[in-house]
């Protein structure tokens, strides 16, 4: 599903998207010109330089890049991991995966992604797939 930049003209790109995550949908801007998608959301297609962009609604499903472990005393939360998630529809972002232990994250799992909301700051964390 596509949706054209008008319908947040008032907004700039970080906000638009926040616009979004707040609707529980992950959408990112696509450059009409070349067909790519990008992370992070800018006003400028960083593959060819195209002002010309409309938001994108995507699937949030995605597959594990690279991964790490930031490890952590338990009192002070305890062991989290950092990832690139590489989206299906291409753009990659980094993000965190949730729902499994952080040394168990493996380079090719699939993900889906989640919306965590912190009283209208959200960002999006991944967990794994269940395939049926």
């Amino acid at each position: 599903m596509t949706e054209t930049s008008t319908q947040h003209k008032n907004a700039g790109p970080d906000l638009t998207y926040q616009q979004y995550l707040q609707k529980d949908t992950l959408a990112l801007p696509k450059c009409i010109e070349c067909s790519k998608l990008h992370f992070y959301p800018r006003i400028v297609c960083p593959h060819c330089g195209s002002f010309n962009l409309e938001w994108k609604i995507l699937s949030g499903k995605g597959e594990v890049y690279s991964t790490t472990t930031i490890r952590r005393k338990p009192e002070r939360g305890g062991n989290y991991n950092v990832c690139l998630v590489t989206l299906d529809e291409g753009p990659r972002m980094m993000s965190r995966v949730d729902g499994i232990a952080a040394e168990d994250v493996e380079i090719g799992d699939k993900l889906i992604a989640r919306i965590i909301n912190n009283d209208g700051d959200c960002h999006v964390i991944f967990t794994p797939l269940q395939e049926v």
